[in-house]
């Protein structure tokens, strides 16, 4: 076989020509680009969460609100979250959750642990029962579980009349509640006074006060010389029966001190003088009888003594009033704010009914909801706040009319403001300025749903009409560039 001697000049040639170069641009300027994108996706990939993806639920289902961005940014001590989870079978939205947290300090940092590998890790920070999912919050020697099945939240009440359950997302007011608690080591002590036949909080209440990191324990005054000095608060939650005189005592020596006090009453025949006195030491007063409304837009339909009082201006209102929600109160009393108020006390009217509210004196007696001669005339007050400046400080009282504006079914039907409104209240006293006001987050699916009439219509745009004006769109390009 003979082997030619290659043309060297006509290989260097080809190096020259036009199509080499055109094919060298080309190559240059792939790898210029493909260097770019790796670039780009290696300084997107360290840039938050926050920067590089959008929440575009309704809900805000990713998005972390205000209140947690301004607690968890100014972390000083490190938080540790350890995440409870099997391999494999992480849930997308906590893990999100935690990434967004993780980009807001760096101070706090998350660590998955696997039961599976590592069995007996979460004993030494809780004997409850661990669900996958679940989380674990430390900061030093303090810590808190959070329970999968406190994150989302399944509310069955609706269940049995329409069928169906709700689901809601809980996990960032669960979360900020924990590092609050594992970061802050002087939380709030709330006594509930007990021996008068006081009604026990609701899960709603005491769980949310829980959540805000407010310790809540019983106090029997009977047995105390006073209020026991840790007491952030006190709350007199729906009495059977009048505290004796020397709870009276104690009561108006700690108020008078700058102590707080929450209560809340219900209507009952059975006299409380010593209650009373405390109150009216503060300028204010129980009205006679049951309280009507006679405005149809201040009540609810049918039921004249289920009031949606008018919501005042103050601390512990404003954000129901902002977020348009309303208060619901049955079977409320009026309170009488009297003229006459020791200097320097202020009493500011929460909750009130219009002119046209009138008070039904016997409640347990009547013949009849509507107005009749003799019946006590509104406007009255269903909640007030009460401050006074002392030499101890400031003395806070909150005072509500009904504790079945706590029951649960009653709360539903106003979005669980009522539940707000005792939180703010407590928070208030609490002179709390962290509360944990995050609510949940619904979960439910939102469908859109296109009218059988309207079915035909959309089909024959989207199936024929659109494919088709992109064909003759691209023809008529075409066969624009082939006549130059």
């Amino acid at each position: 076989m003979k082997w030619n001697k290659p043309n060297l000049a006509a290989i260097k040639g080809s190096f020259r020509t036009r199509t080499f170069r055109a094919g060298g641009y080309s190559l240059a300027a792939a790898a210029v680009v493909i260097a770019i994108a790796v670039a780009v996706n290696l300084v997107v990939g360290a840039l938050p969460a926050d920067w590089t993806k959008t929440d575009l639920t309704s809900t805000g289902l990713y998005s972390l609100s205000s209140q947690t961005q301004q607690m968890v940014s100014a972390l000083e001590d490190e938080v540790t979250v350890y995440w409870l989870v099997q391999s494999d079978t992480e849930d997308n939205t906590i893990g999100e959750l935690l990434e967004r947290y993780q980009d807001l300090s760096k101070n706090l940092k998350v660590e998955r642990k696997d039961p599976v590998v590592y069995p007996n890790f979460a004993q030494q920070y809780t004997t409850s029962t661990l669900y996958n999912n679940s989380l674990i919050v430390t900061c030093g020697d303090r810590s808190r579980y959070i329970s999968y099945y406190d994150i989302y939240v399944t509310d069955y009440s609706s269940y049995y009349t329409t069928g169906t359950a709700s689901t809601q997302f809980d996990g960032e007011s669960q979360l900020t509640s924990a590092i609050d608690y594992v970061t802050n080591e002087d939380l709030p002590v709330v006594y509930t006074l007990t021996g008068h036949g006081e009604s026990q909080l609701p899960s709603t209440l005491s769980d949310g006060a829980a959540e805000e990191n407010v310790l809540l324990s019983e106090l029997s005054l009977l047995t105390q010389e006073s209020v026991p000095e840790d007491a952030d608060a006190l709350i007199i939650y729906a009495p059977q029966s009048d505290i004796s005189a020397d709870e009276k005592d104690m009561l108006l020596t700690y108020l008078q001190g700058g102590g707080k006090l929450l209560l809340v009453t219900d209507y009952t025949e059975t006299a409380m003088p010593n209650l009373a006195e405390v109150m009216a030491y503060y300028g204010t007063s129980l009205a006679d009888g049951i309280v009507m409304e006679g405005d149809s837009s201040h009540h609810m339909r049918g039921s004249s003594y289920y009031l949606l009082p008018d919501i005042g201006s103050h601390d512990i209102t404003s954000p129901l009033a902002d977020g348009g929600y309303y208060v619901l109160m049955p079977v409320a009393q009026g309170i009488s704010v009297s003229d006459e108020l020791l200097e320097g006390l202020t009493v500011t009217q929460l909750l009130t009914t219009t002119s046209a509210s009138y008070a039904k004196a016997d409640a347990y007696n009547l013949n009849t909801y509507d107005k009749e001669e003799g019946d006590l005339e509104g406007p009255f007050a269903l909640g007030v706040a009460i401050s006074e400046e002392v030499e101890g400080g400031t003395t806070g009282i909150v005072w509500l009319t009904t504790s079945y504006m706590f029951n649960d079914d009653v709360d539903m039907l106003v979005s669980g403001a009522n539940t707000d409104l005792f939180l703010n209240a407590l928070d208030w006293m609490c002179q709390r300025e962290s509360s944990i006001s995050i609510r949940a987050k619904d979960l439910s699916t939102e469908y859109l749903t296109v009218p059988s009439s309207d079915v035909s219509t959309w089909s024959l745009i989207l199936v024929v009409t659109l494919p088709l004006a992109f064909i003759l769109a691209g023809a008529y390009i075409t066969v624009t560039r082939r006549k130059r």
